[in-house]
């Protein structure tokens, strides 16, 4: 149990700031979107889209697993890592030439030839962080996430400070991945100074075959999860065109804010947490289970509620009027992202217990499903069909999967039920709280504060049991008195 405490501990502080990190970055990535929104046109996001979507493809298998395989490694970190950082460069330059070469071929597809160079300047992002991937991964298997957060807020930086002010001198998509190349370029350089790994080359067959025989299996699980995450963006452009790719994308980018803020923040210690508590045993891991669950249901779920029900108000409030096309977008994307947070933790913990080709075929059999149900949903009704294909294909053949992959690994998918039982009822009676507010309160920020607001509200009083809110109550009167 001691060591169960302490584990605890140093993932709770490497929570704390992977989260706070994220919120701060996710700030100003919000500022930087509304600040873009303002000087490019849809057609520009859709470029831009066409090339992401690529490049999130590639990141997700660009280390050939290395980073995850590190992170697990039941030895010392001395024994692997030359060996590790062979896998990880040869890796990403492989992949990047390879992509180089077809660029052509998928900008055409996707329907924009003019994403050809911009796919070949963000691919190199994908170089740098397999040059530092061994040095990131001893940052999060030493539970360091406090150096991570900083080295990847001075990426950010310099990433705003170039988009901004290309696209204020008329680069249009271009700005945005030169501004990521460059912040990933400073992250690179401090998790490289700050990891106090030192750089060594060299290559152990043995070694490499233990790190990729649990990291292959998991970097194509993982590469599928990319392709889930972006076949949509291609099959949009393809049969949508550039504009509404752009529409699209906006709606993909606000319903992202939560896994990109917190599903980072917990992807960076649910791996090492999850990985040293299989050490423990079965018991330990079940108990790490019934506490994540509904910590990550709490945050997520009152979010994606106000995102589905308020989408017309979030966007209007936030964007120019020619944006609003995308909040029926939003509607649905909403529910697709509270599925990816629910499928990041399952990922990781299937990865700890070594699962991983369990990962791969869910991933797998929710691609195959969804790839025509969008071109349907999309050929029938536009961006909104197209998003909402997502949605059904995710409640109804990803959840049920995912269960099936943890009852197979030993975890009783009882504990994620049981665990998500109160958040979701919680989410079911915020969401009807909200929409019936908006519909007797006038303008959208006026809508998001009060129906919002009262939403979240009743979410916490339904979702918090009663003696957590007693406590709460009786420390703030404590502090009240002092």
């Amino acid at each position: 149990m001691s060591d169960l405490g302490d584990i605890e501990r140093k993932a709770g502080r490497g929570l704390r700031w992977s989260l706070l990190g994220n919120v701060v970055m996710k700030a100003g990535s919000f500022v930087m979107s509304l600040v873009l929104a303002r000087i490019l046109m849809p057609e520009d996001f859709g470029v831009f889209a066409i090339a992401l979507a690529i490049s999130q493809f590639v990141i997700h298998i660009n280390d050939a697993g290395v980073i995850s395989a590190t992170v697990q490694w039941r030895g010392r970190l001395a024994e692997i890592a030359p060996t590790a950082t062979v896998v990880a460069i040869a890796s990403s330059f492989t992949l990047y030439g390879i992509f180089w070469l077809i660029a052509p071929f998928y900008a055409q597809l996707a329907g924009s030839e003019d994403a050809t160079w911009v796919i070949r300047i963000l691919m190199a992002t994908n170089v740098v962080y397999g040059l530092t991937a061994v040095r990131s991964a001893a940052l999060m298997r030493r539970f360091e996430q406090d150096k991570l957060a900083w080295a990847n807020l001075a990426g950010f930086a310099a990433n705003a400070s170039v988009s901004i002010t290309l696209a204020a001198n008329g680069a249009g998509a271009y700005s945005f991945a030169w501004g990521q190349l460059s912040g990933a370029a400073l992250t690179g350089v401090l998790v490289v100074v700050l990891a106090r790994v030192r750089i060594s080359f060299g290559f152990d067959r043995a070694v490499a075959a233990r790190l990729l025989a649990f990291g292959l299996p998991l970097c194509v699980g993982l590469g599928v999860e990319g392709l889930l995450l972006n076949v949509d963006i291609v099959i949009v452009g393809d049969v949508l065109g550039p504009a509404q790719l752009g529409l699209y994308l906006l709606a993909f980018n606000i319903s992202s804010w939560v896994p990109g803020l917190v599903g980072t923040a917990i992807r960076y210690v649910a791996l090492p947490s999850f990985s040293r508590l299989a050490e423990e045993g079965t018991a330990s891991i079940e108990a790490g289970v019934r506490r994540a669950v509904p910590l990550l249901a709490s945050i997520v779920l009152p979010i994606a509620v106000l995102m589905g029900t308020l989408a017309p108000a979030l966007v209007g409030v936030l964007f120019e009027p020619h944006w609003l096309p995308a909040a029926q977008v939003l509607r649905f994307l909403a529910i697709v992202m509270a599925v990816r947070m629910l499928n990041l933790l399952i990922t990781d913990i299937l990865a700890a217990l070594g699962a991983t080709r369990a990962t791969m075929w869910v991933n797998l059999c929710w691609a195959v499903a969804l790839v025509p149900a969008l071109l349907v949903g999309a050929r029938l009704d536009g961006i909104e069909g197209a998003a909402m294909a997502h949605a059904v294909v995710a409640v109804l053949l990803a959840l049920p999967l995912l269960a099936g992959a943890l009852h197979r690994a030993g975890v009783p998918p009882r504990l994620f039920l049981s665990g998500l039982a109160r958040p979701v009822l919680a989410a079911a009676v915020a969401g009807v709280t909200m929409a019936g507010l908006a519909m007797v309160v006038d303008g959208p920020f006026v809508q998001l504060c009060v129906a919002g607001g009262a939403g979240l509200l009743v979410f916490a009083l339904v979702a918090v049991p009663r003696a957590v809110l007693q406590q709460l109550v009786r420390q703030g009167r404590a502090h009240a008195r002092l």
